[in-house]
């Protein structure tokens, strides 16, 4: 036994080390996409060869927790939350992949390599979907949000939604650990496993590509994005006037300028209900001016009520609204949520709004797809240091669901995609007194199948995963028979 742990645990100290390493690049604020493809690898391997199943739990568990440590940069250092609120859910995380780690290992000792490949990605997509109805993050915490500047790879979201990309992340090192465990005993079928894999990976980078060559809409529409990072959110009264009335001034030099659309943050003010008439007389009048629709979004109270609104103001139109979905915990617990969706009016083409957090869900976009929206507006609000992480999670859902998108974050960035993904304009929302962001937007509904079906890829997942854990079932009872056969006394 010791003579074992001398020599595993070496090569458990450089896998965990390699993966959380990896984890670090390929994942977090600013991930670099092809090393996430490589992450899992290291410790798959130590999976596959090692002899102690419990180094193998360790070193998964500690791999997958180091290789998060700049999400507790993020929650605790930057957002202040107590450590606690990093701990609890990245241990789960990092429970889930030793899990789908050690199903890959027991399945690859027992002969079964197909179901050892399939098991993890299986394993992870699922739970990933079910966290996609966490309250506090949605699918925030995908694997396939590493992946938003490798475009062709990025396409398979409008098949699949996330979870599709998030299995391929994880098939592929799952085939390559598995490959390289059987490549002396069973060459061929490695050899099998590994061109399946690739086969697969290769026919959904030449849909990707296809893809991206798709003719682009010749219609167009100038966008116009608009922030300052100089009042956080301004106080009730004659603040949040004074904040307004600096926001129509910009809104009409970019409506000059030819934007037909201008799109300014989430929570610029506080107003309250006797202070609507002055409020919306100031951005009406502008949009009344140039012919231009005013988005902008506001903390309103109503009697005992707040609601995190999005107001807007089109062409001598009466005003609308949209209430934001999904609020942020701890911040907006107490703010109502919004139920329903808003189209703009007196638009050829549909243009839906949404806020912030609500693109971190998979609805309300899914509907606003459903609906044959070409262009989502988004008011939002980061916080800096996750402007490029949070900021670009609403680019999955224009590809989801086959539109462009309009992000203005204050505290972030101002950015444009069109509905393959590709950012068309982005500035930080940082220079003062204003930052704006001047577009053409090609306007196009795309049908796509994740718009049409929805979530079906994860119900998929789980019917593998089914399939691989009777696979193991039926191993051990079969092991278990075999060993009652070796010792019966009448053999």
């Amino acid at each position: 036994m010791a003579f074992v742990l001398k020599r595993t645990l070496p090569m458990a100290s450089v896998a965990v080390l390699s993966t959380a390493a990896l984890l670090l690049l390929g994942n977090g604020m600013n991930p670099l996409w092809p090393f996430m493809w490589i992450a899992p690898l290291p410790v798959l391997l130590l999976a596959a060869e090692a002899g102690s199943w419990w180094v193998v739990a360790v070193s998964a568990a500690l791999s997958m927790l180091l290789g998060n440590l700049t999400m507790l940069y993020y929650l605790h250092f930057a957002l202040h939350a107590p450590i606690i609120a990093w701990l609890v859910p990245f241990s789960l995380v990092s429970l889930l992949f030793t899990a789908g780690v050690l199903l890959f290992r027991a399945l690859l000792g027992r002969g079964s390599t197909i179901a050892s490949v399939i098991a993890l990605p299986a394993l992870w997509t699922v739970c990933e979907y079910l966290s996609s109805f966490a309250p506090a993050s949605g699918t925030a915490g995908s694997l396939a949000y590493t992946q938003l500047r490798f475009l062709p790879f990025l396409q398979l979201a409008s098949l699949t939604g996330p979870w599709g990309m998030s299995f391929l992340l994880l098939l592929f090192p799952s085939a390559v650990a598995a490959a390289f465990h059987i490549r002396r005993t069973k060459p061929a079928q490695a050899a099998r496993v590994m061109g399946s894999v690739l086969a697969l990976l290769i026919a959904v980078l030449v849909f990707g590509i296809a893809r991206l060559a798709g003719s682009e809409s010749s219609q167009k529409m100038k966008v116009g994005l608009l922030a300052t990072d100089t009042v956080q959110i301004a106080d009730p009264g004659p603040s949040t006037q004074d904040l307004l009335r600096s926001y129509a001034e910009q809104a009409e030099r970019l409506a000059r300028q030819g934007a037909r659309i201008v799109v300014m943050p989430e929570k610029t003010g506080v107003l309250l209900d006797h202070d609507t008439k002055t409020a919306d007389a100031t951005l009406q009048a502008v949009a009344d001016r140039t012919g231009a629709t005013l988005v902008i979004g506001l903390v309103h109270g109503v009697k005992a009520d707040s609601f995190n609104e999005a107001r807007i103001y089109t062409p001598d139109q009466p005003v609308t609204t949209y209430d934001k979905q999904h609020m942020l915990p701890p911040f907006e617990s107490k703010l109502t949520p919004g139920t329903s969706l808003t189209l703009l009016s007196q638009s050829a083409d549909r243009v839906g709004v949404a806020i912030c957090k609500d693109m971190d869900f998979i609805r309300p976009a899914l509907d606003y797809g459903r609906a044959g929206v070409a262009l989502m507006l988004d008011p939002a609000w980061d916080f800096n240091i996750d402007r490029s992480w949070h900021g670009h999670i609403a680019i999955m859902r224009g590809v989801e669901n086959g539109y462009a998108i309009a992000h203005a974050a204050k505290d972030g960035l101002l950015t444009v995609t069109d509905d393959r993904g590709r950012i068309l304009g982005e500035v930080r929302s940082n220079s003062a007194p204003f930052s704006s962001v001047l577009v053409d937007v090609p306007l196009h509904h795309d049908n796509t199948i994740f718009s049409r079906y929805g979530a079906w890829f994860p119900w998929l997942a789980a019917l593998l995963l089914i399939g691989t854990l009777a696979k193991l079932a039926l191993g051990a009872r079969q092991a278990r028979e075999g060993h009652l056969v070796a010792h019966s006394p009448y053999k």
